[in-house]
């Protein structure tokens, strides 16, 4: 089976390849633009492998994305490719729509006109993978998202992901294209860009500079390591039914204040030396509709697909941590070249 990913080279698309590469018989194409938050070191375990082929495309480009299928006649397509930080989607709202949702709708048509000119295998299907944030705000005390929560998109980046979703429904449901749909938790792991919360709360305690935190730290979100999701996503793809879709969710609901607060700790133990950590947060003006608190009820992936995570959100943040401090060779020159860990999203004044 060969299967394409898009945005194979970001942080989730890198750890899919990694698990693809090394746990299954799969062979992988890595569709990816290499837009500043890709990086090749991501997928170089297994890109010596016979099984592992890339191509430097942007899902924007119909007849870029039309050749791909043809060379390769993937079973499948495994969608990842997106813009993904909020702060970044109130600076500069007109990428997330081009990539998030023009770039969607080019796959489609393109997975669309495969399957109709008789050159797709028979079990292809088309996995498009979303996000929590689609479904809006939640309260502290209410329940979690199922798949029937209403969306109820806050941020560009939401409603970006949002309209991407209804389109591979209306994909399926007009024109019979195969797909299933994931909408998952906050991830964290090995090899994600700095921008996100805890690579650079990990960045800025071992560097003892300060950690800055959004409002009062109050608002809470579901938190899954990416090499959980990336046995989801293969589980959904190879086994979901097709027009469904599923929530995959850590089970690990924390604040900010209480990550970045566990984060510190981590780095204490790792690296001592003077007084601890906590005393480096910094309280920021808040993002601009920033939503309270996501929370994932992924019983349905459970029941039907037999999935739940293997990682506890502790273990899996002393995998993180450890793993930040000991790959500086990695994150540091994404610190000269891309990102100097500056505030984003504030808005134009």
């Amino acid at each position: 089976m060969k299967i394409l990913v898009t945005g194979g080279s970001g942080f989730i698309g890198s750890a899919l390849i990694r698990y693809l590469v090394s746990e299954t018989t799969a062979e992988v194409v890595n569709v990816d633009k290499l837009t500043y938050a890709s990086t090749q070191g991501s997928v170089a375990s297994v890109a010596a492998s016979p099984r592992y082929h890339f191509e430097q495309v942007d899902i924007c480009d119909a007849a870029e994305v039309a050749r791909v299928f043809a060379q390769h006649k993937p079973a499948g397509v495994i969608h990842l490719a997106a813009e993904s930080h909020v702060d970044r989607s109130i600076d500069a709202p007109g990428e997330f729509v081009q990539t998030n949702v023009v770039g969607t709708f080019v796959l489609l048509q393109q997975a669309l006109g495969y399957v109709q000119a008789g050159g797709a295998p028979a079990e292809f299907r088309f996995h498009h993978v979303s996000t929590d944030e689609v479904f809006g705000s939640l309260g502290l005390d209410g329940p979690a998202f199922t798949e029937t929560n209403p969306y109820d998109p806050s941020s560009p980046y939401s409603a970006s992901k949002a309209a991407a979703d209804h389109f591979v429904r209306a994909w399926h449901r007009t024109f019979g294209l195969p797909v299933v749909l994931s909408n998952c938790s906050n991830n964290y792991g090995p090899y994600q860009f700095p921008e996100k919360l805890i690579p650079l709360m990990i960045i800025k305690a071992a560097a003892r500079e300060p950690l800055p935190v959004y409002g009062r730290g109050e608002n809470v979100r579901d938190w899954l390591h990416v090499n959980d999701h990336a046995r989801a996503l293969w589980r959904i793809f190879s086994r979901g039914v097709l027009g469904e879709s599923y929530n995959i969710g850590g089970n690990s609901e924390r604040s900010n204040l209480q990550v970045v607060e566990r984060v510190c700790q981590l780095v204490d133990e790792r690296l001592g030396g003077g007084p601890p950590r906590r005393d480096l947060i910094t309280y920021v003006k808040d993002r601009p509709g920033h939503d309270l608190r996501y929370a994932i009820d992924a019983t349905k992936v459970d029941r039907e697909l037999g999935w739940t995570p293997q990682e506890t959100f502790d273990s899996g943040l002393e995998q993180t941590v450890d793993w930040y401090l000991e790959n500086r060779e990695w994150w540091q020159p994404i610190l000269d070249a891309k990102y100097a860990g500056n505030r984003l999203g504030l808005g134009k004044s």
